[in-house]
């Protein structure tokens, strides 16, 4: 992966390190990098970015449905197979979007993975892929079960031996991938998803645009991965693929207590936070977790990637050797609680936005719905993405793909992936937001009930009831106080509220190009700083 970086004082290294050795192009660059190519500015889009496609027309062959998800460089689809019949997934690249040889060859070594990896019951199957002038096509088995945490909340309870089995998955598909020569490089708990909505649905891992091959001594310095769940050796830039072991750890202590292990206000905080590596087991539940769980995330967890548990070591571990027979006892509502208050803190700012939206002067309120008509190209009462992309850039707001897409997620209450007008009313409050003070504190009176200044439990409850989300969300709602209230008096004063409305990393850390740029700014930092080198 380009040249190797390495730590300074780096006498704790216990395995050699390598500079990567250039392999044949057609093996999509196993040791290539983005951050040894300089993005050429006469960069010249190929006509071939695949080898061997299954064709130039995959329309004759599939039926394309419904818009499953949006990534930075493709669309995935739902499709029907005309000759069997069977419901696939298709993720569709846009050739307009690989705007760097370094974009292109990300998208050729994705295939060659997918192609390269076994059949696995817990890997997302690659089926096929097409290609024409127009974009790439990734045929792959379709996961209709929904996201991992999804799944917890939709339970209603959560326990030890259903974290253990869960691991125990995520590991073994670790194992493979690693046996195979590639490291995932972006474990997380979104690119985990079940196969069908059944109880006993396998669980299968997607996603492998940031993987890569690997040898067996190599060392990679290219930051890539989502920042929760990123290893400290990846923000050192001096890494193997003792990251997904880290990865893999992560999740396992989100699954038992419900919250990240190394969280932080700021991105540079979260950073610090995992260099660290000071693991909290002293918050509910952890008292009711079993010694032999926190034996397993502790070696997971271990900032020194050569006394970290390997694969192997984990899949060996007690706990995940007798995973069913690991306590069935539920690990309280507030692993559940707390999982849930991420969707939770987003309805409540929703029903903010509505609020802000429903307080506007008609006048205003006229002229955004003028500005509705206006997109609304084939005038069925509706916006598609690309309609509200298309009257952005109209309007001279030229706003990226992964942005547009947060903007729709925002205001789309029906989930039906379309804004109609109220939506897009929502939606525009949610671009002005910052520019108006009156229409936020007339807000913030809607939730303050009691006209104490604050917006208080009750207050909050009342307000979150009217969504119908059920009597057993307390500790979310105190959650989601928590979270706001900067100066923990237990309540939400307006400046609490305005800071909460007016900033968050919801969105950055959605932006894969903000997260890279933020993390390589972060890792140059934290390797000048002394005091965050990896100690013995």
């Amino acid at each position: 992966m380009g040249t190797c970086m390495s730590v300074q004082n780096a006498s704790f290294l216990k395995r050699t390190k390598m500079r990567p050795t250039p392999i044949d192009q057609e093996t999509c660059s196993k040791n290539s990098s983005r951050t040894s190519v300089p993005k050429s500015q006469k960069f010249s889009r190929p006509i071939n970015v695949v080898k061997d496609p299954s064709g130039d027309d995959i329309y004759k062959r599939y039926e394309f449905g419904k818009e499953l998800g949006r990534g930075e460089f493709g669309i995935t689809y739902q499709c029907v197979d005309k000759e069997s019949g069977e419901n696939v997934a298709c993720k569709t690249i846009a050739k307009s979007k690989l705007r760097t040889e370094i974009d292109v060859e990300d998208v050729r070594r994705e295939v060659v993975i997918m192609r390269h990896l076994p059949k696995h019951p817990n890997i997302v199957s690659y089926k096929e892929v097409y290609e024409d002038k127009e974009a790439v096509y990734l045929v792959m088995e379709l996961c209709e079960g929904g996201e991992l945490f999804d799944r917890i909340v939709a339970r209603g309870h959560y326990t030890e031996r259903a974290a253990a089995r869960v691991t125990k998955t995520i590991l073994e598909v670790v194992q493979v991938c690693h046996k195979h020569g590639v490291i995932h490089r972006d474990l997380k708990p979104e690119n985990f998803l079940y196969a069908n909505t059944s109880e006993n649905a396998q669980l299968k891992a997607i996603d492998f645009g940031l993987s890569i091959f690997f040898e067996p001594t190599q060392r990679f310095g290219e930051i890539v991965g989502s920042p929760y769940y990123m290893a400290p050796e990846v923000l050192r830039r001096n890494y193997g693929p003792e990251v997904d072991v880290w990865s893999a750890g992560v999740i396992l202590y989100i699954l038992l207590c419900g919250v990240p292990p190394f969280w932080a206000e700021t991105e540079e905080g979260i950073a610090h936070a995992i260099v660290k590596g000071t693991i909290d087991f002293n918050r509910d539940p952890w008292p009711r977790v079993s010694d032999e769980a926190k034996d397993l995330v502790k070696g997971m967890l271990d900032p020194n990637p050569y006394n970290r548990l390997t694969v192997e070591e984990v899949l060996e571990h007690h706990w995940i050797q007798n995973a069913e027979k690991v306590s069935n006892v539920c690990l309280g509502e507030g692993v559940r609680a707390r999982i849930k208050q991420f969707t939770l803190m987003n309805k409540f700012k929703k029903k903010v936005l509505r609020v802000v939206a429903d307080n506007l002067p008609q006048d205003q309120v006229h002229g955004i719905k003028q500005m509705f008509y206006m997109m609304d190209s084939d005038k069925n009462g509706n916006l598609s993405f690309q309609e509200l992309k298309d009257g952005l850039h109209m309007m001279g707001q030229s706003v990226a793909d992964p942005e547009v897409q947060l903007l729709m997620d925002a205001a789309d209450v029906d989930g039906n992936g379309m804004l109609n007008c109220e939506e897009f009313v929502t939606m525009a409050v949610h671009l002005q937001r910052l520019s108006n003070d009156d229409h936020l504190r007339q807000a913030f009176l809607q939730f303050d009930k009691n006209r104490s200044g604050y917006i208080e439990f009750e207050d909050l409850k009342a307000s979150l009831f009217d969504d119908h989300l059920g009597p057993k969300n307390d500790q979310a709602i105190l959650d989601i106080i928590s979270d706001a209230d900067l100066d923990k008096d237990g309540r939400i004063s307006y400046q609490d509220f305005k800071v909460m409305m007016s900033t968050g990393m919801d969105w950055k850390m959605g932006s894969r190009q903000y997260s890279k740029a933020m993390l390589n700014a972060l890792s140059m930092r934290l390797f000048k700083d002394k005091s965050m080198q990896l100690k013995n």
